[in-house]
């Protein structure tokens, strides 16, 4: 099997691939054979060692993982050998070309879900599903601005709000990220140059929800312009900034501030098996064609560096899988 390693904190470019025998399952695991492997903004993060987790090292980066069983453990009837599956990883270790895992928490994949889609979407839509199941409600005919629209979870955004009716205003720093969102069902996009004023007038007075991964100085501007009862709705920090934001603008008109950490959920209160049971409702959204995501771009676990470069400059438009 081969899998990209991190040696150590630092440039993805400093990243290796190593060859090594291919594991054997336990009792109670599948061996997945990789065909799509998702990539995030968090994944840079850790490899250079400014996540608020931090693994130790040598550790292999990537979470999100779709591909198709090829050995079971003892103990094992399902899912059968050669099923289509995919899997959020609890300790990470994705970016590779094989996987040992629970079988319990591998989700069979939908016929009209593509591993490609799948392994893509993970991340994205369970934290944005997470977020309108768990954390807040979104209304029909709720107007929701997205900052950072033009990214892989700005879009999940935009796509799992206009699900539930919702309209959709998407704020992107440039004219590619722009239209990105603007294909994903954003009905209004905008830039950040006089945010609070362009939101307050797309929305007809103020917006019922703003949901920003983003951080920085936008943070504060599309507080402002929440509208009576509002949720700011917090999911990160992309900007590398981290905003202060105002606690008597919150007071005003009773509006809301709301964190997201879909990532602790799925590790201590939901669980493995609490998160395969949303993954599974996801993809079955996905399936029934009431969500729609992009298809992403795809490279190889030798472009990994430059892919993860991407996203910490912040040139990514929509998701990347790597292809084992």
């Amino acid at each position: 099997m081969r899998r990209v390693v991190c040696l150590e904190f630092g440039d993805p470019s400093a990243l290796r691939i190593l060859e090594e025998p291919t594991p054997r399952p336990r009792p109670g695991e599948v061996l997945v054979e990789l065909t799509a492997v998702g990539v995030s903004f968090v994944d840079g993060l850790l490899v250079r060692g400014a996540y608020q987790v931090r693994p130790p090292l040598p550790f292999t980066p990537g979470s999100c993982v779709a591909g198709r069983v090829v050995a079971a453990g003892e103990g094992v009837a399902n899912p059968p050998l050669g099923t289509a599956v995919a899997t959020v990883l609890a300790d990470f270790g994705g970016y590779a070309s094989h996987v040992t895992v629970p079988a319990d928490t591998v989700v069979p994949l939908p016929a009209d879900v593509t591993p490609d889609i799948a392994a893509a979407a993970m991340e994205s839509y369970l934290t944005l599903v997470f977020a309108t199941t768990h954390r807040l409600t979104i209304g029909p005919g709720e107007h929701v601005v997205v900052l950072g629209a033009g990214g892989g979870v700005g879009q999940a955004a935009i796509d799992v709000a206009r699900s539930l009716g919702a309209r959709v205003v998407a704020v992107a720093s440039t004219e590619d990220k722009r239209a990105a969102a603007k294909a994903a069902g954003a009905e209004v996009t905008l830039g950040y140059d006089n945010l609070k004023d362009g939101i307050r007038a797309a929305t007809g007075g103020g917006a019922d929800v703003v949901i920003d991964p983003v951080g920085g100085p936008a943070a504060e501007s599309a507080l402002r312009a929440l509208t009576t009862g509002g949720r700011f709705c917090v999911l990160g920090f992309a900007s590398g900034d981290i905003p202060r934001l105002p606690a008597n603008i919150v007071l005003l008109r009773n509006r809301s501030v709301v964190g997201v950490d879909w990532g602790d959920w799925s590790r201590e209160v939901g669980g493995p098996r609490g998160n395969a049971a949303l993954l599974a409702d996801v993809l079955a959204r996905i399936g029934r064609g009431e969500l729609h995501p992009a298809r992403p771009s795809t490279a190889s676990l030798t472009d990994t560096g430059r892919v993860l470069q991407l996203f910490g400059e912040r040139r990514a438009v929509g998701k990347y899988v790597l292809h084992p």
